[in-house]
């Protein structure tokens, strides 16, 4: 019996150890096949020859007349020291002839120092070029033209470089259009600039270059104001649309000519109510909780004092059930019943709160020295507080999330 155990054992034993063997040859040769089809990928140059040879007459192919504005392609440091020929195109290939080769398929660039890598070829940029941004072009339902500027201020001369460039897509009343453009420098009104005038296009090109004298002290209180007309066949002139361009947000200088592109508006023909208007911009966010203002532009105010030392800034208050929460103010601007601020303010509001909250702005006038006075004042919010076209603006806010909902509004002397 003992016997015919230790033969089963044997047997058994000799079966695992037969297993244990197979499996590892088994193994070893999955490696040396996996190293093998390594070598094929890399090693073979008559192969990869054959994929250029193949693609000679494709678009891939580089034309020598694009190189000149080839883009470098950059071979990563952990593959430096290795072998390379050259194939068509300039494209390069390991080779295992020379160990020390160095390539020279093109002039060594600024990205030659990149992690020591270094240039082995060049890439066509055509071949990647991403989609154009067409933001520029993407004209809004009810759009009545677009127009684009550049400006720069020279510090040493104190002057101010405006460049009309052109005017997209105009609206004008009748079939011809032949444009032309004044441009003022807020808040003086009586003196401007004009362009020529372009005959018998929706599409102007002006490209004429303004100068504006103003110190640099002015400067961030003044607005650019462009005022785009047609000239009809009896030579009167109608107004096509206006842009109002503060420069109070712009960091000019010499070496920073911005340009610029808005869209015209429609200038208010009504004459301004008895303490003047304010217009301004609600929009509330539901998902983020915020209410936020954009204070535009007042006009007609009844300045107490008119000089340029009065300055007229905007107070907006958020109100919770007739209680004070929070208030913001524009910059003071000198000197003008006009004023321009195109400044945003943001609120922390829960949507809970839009039946019982409500927007108070208040247009101030500030005097060195003295005490400040109140020029003017406007309450937006829910019928709790409101009525008419205050009312009408928050609820159009409501009902339209995140979009910007402008309007003006009259102000009142009751504060």
């Amino acid at each position: 019996t003992e016997q015919a155990v230790a033969v089963a054992g044997g047997i058994i034993g000799g079966i695992l150890l037969f297993v244990l063997i197979g499996m590892t040859a088994y193994l070893l040769w999955k490696k040396f096949c996996h190293l093998l089809s390594y070598e094929k990928l890399t090693s073979p140059v008559k192969t990869t020859n054959a994929i250029f040879q193949d693609q000679a007459n494709s678009e891939i192919q580089l034309k020598s007349t694009s190189r000149s504005r080839s883009v470098p392609f950059i071979i990563p440091p952990t593959l430096h020291g290795r072998d390379w020929i050259n194939l068509t195109n300039k494209e390069q290939v390991q080779d295992d002839s020379d160990p020390y080769m160095i390539p020279q398929s093109g002039p060594r660039s600024s990205f030659h120092s990149l992690a020591g890598a270094y240039v082995v070829g060049t890439i066509n940029p055509a071949l990647y070029k991403f989609p154009e941004d067409k933001s520029e072009m993407d004209f809004p339902d009810g759009n009545i033209g677009r127009l684009w500027f550049s400006i720069e201020y020279e510090q040493e001369s104190e002057r101010l470089l405006v460049s009309l460039m052109k005017v997209r897509k105009l609206q004008p009343p009748a079939d011809s259009c032949s444009p032309f453009v004044k441009i003022y420098l807020l808040p003086d009104e009586r003196s401007y600039l004009q362009s020529t005038t372009k005959r018998k296009t929706l599409n102007p090109q002006f490209d004429e270059n303004f100068v504006f004298q103003v110190s640099s002290k002015m400067l961030l209180q003044r607005t650019l104001k462009f005022m785009v007309y047609h000239v009809d066949k009896q030579k009167k002139h109608h107004l096509l649309g206006q842009v109002i361009f503060p420069l109070k947000n712009e960091a000019l200088t010499e070496d920073n000519k911005l340009v610029i592109w808005r869209d015209l508006e429609k200038e208010n023909l009504e004459p301004p109510s008895e303490y003047g208007d304010i217009q301004f911009s609600l929009s509330y966010n539901d998902y983020l909780g915020r209410l936020t203002v954009v204070v535009l532009r007042a006009r007609g105010l009844k300045l107490q004092e008119e000089s340029h030392a009065v300055g007229v800034y905007v107070k907006v208050s958020l109100m919770n059930h007739n209680k004070f929460i929070k208030s913001k103010k524009t910059a003071v601007l000198l000197g003008t019943p006009n004023p321009v601020y195109n400044e945003t303010f943001s609120f922390k509001a829960d949507q809970t709160e839009l039946d019982t909250a409500s927007l108070s702005l208040s247009v101030l006038q500030s005097n060195k020295g003295e005490k400040t006075l109140p020029l003017g004042r406007v309450v937006v919010g829910p019928f709790m507080y409101t009525r008419g076209k205050e009312l009408e603006h928050w609820n159009e806010m409501i009902s339209k999330p995140k979009e910007l909902v402008k309007r003006w509004h009259a102000l009142c002397h009751s504060m």
